[in-house]
């Protein structure tokens, strides 16, 4: 399902791909891959994953779907374009898996599966902000209005630091993974608003995004193996 719902986005955005230098060599760009067979290995994958799914639960079809209607409807087609709130309607997908992956296991969602979901939410707008901020000037040829390019660094490095600090509360709402986890997750947590703070001193644009991003990559991997570690060594 994630694969169709990227494959349909590489089919739609492949306008404004060649302005970006991640993107420009996609083979949705180059010409590799003609636009009506893009289209239709992104729709023959969402059936196969919805069919897979079907054997699960229902609900688990119902939050994969809402992820993928909100990845390409609500950001792909529609904010992405048009307004700076688009990387919080892109997080709404982002943060889908959880819900679906806790589903297809019992459909009754435990209140740790929507602290799972709260984290990819939360985390996701100071991870591609700072990525947006590297990006700007990509992102400004092809006409996207992310935030540093409507409204500045300084804006966007406030945003940033505001999501960072939405995410300490989130631990303490998760005692089922036991005490080790939440005291790893609020250490995660300070480090990132440390980091963040020092970076923002600095006055230097290009070092709090590139540290801010690369921070936010190895928190999500160490608070997502300190789950399963701490579950099972506890």
């Amino acid at each position: 399902i994630i694969a169709g719902s990227c494959v349909i986005n590489n089919y739609i955005d492949r306008d404004i791909d060649p302005y970006m230098e991640r993107t420009k060599n996609r083979p949705t760009v180059t010409g590799n891959i003609k636009p009506s067979v893009t289209i239709s290995i992104g729709i023959l994958l969402l059936i196969v994953g919805f069919t897979f799914m079907a054997f699960t639960t229902l609900m688990a079809v119902v939050y994969a779907f809402i992820g993928a209607f909100t990845y390409i409807v609500l950001y792909t087609l529609w904010t992405k374009r048009n307004y700076t709130l688009n990387t919080v309607v892109g997080s709404i997908s982002g943060a889908a898996p959880p819900l679906i992956g806790w589903a297809a296991i019992d459909a009754n969602l435990h209140p740790i599966a929507w602290m799972l979901f709260l984290i990819m939410f939360i985390w996701q707008p100071p991870h591609f902000l700072a990525l947006a901020m590297r990006r700007s000037e990509e992102y400004r040829r092809a006409g996207i209005p992310m935030l540093p390019v409507v409204y500045g660094f300084e804006m966007t490095k406030r945003q940033v630091m505001i999501w960072v600090l939405c995410l300490i509360p989130l631990p303490f709402y998760m005692q089922a993974l036991g005490l080790p986890f939440i005291i790893f997750a609020t250490i995660l947590n300070i480090g990132w608003v440390i980091l963040g703070l020092y970076c923002y001193k600095q006055k230097d644009d290009q070092k709090f995004s590139k540290l801010m991003f690369i921070y936010s990559i190895n928190y999500l991997t160490l608070l997502f193996m300190s789950m399963i570690v701490f579950t099972i060594s506890f």
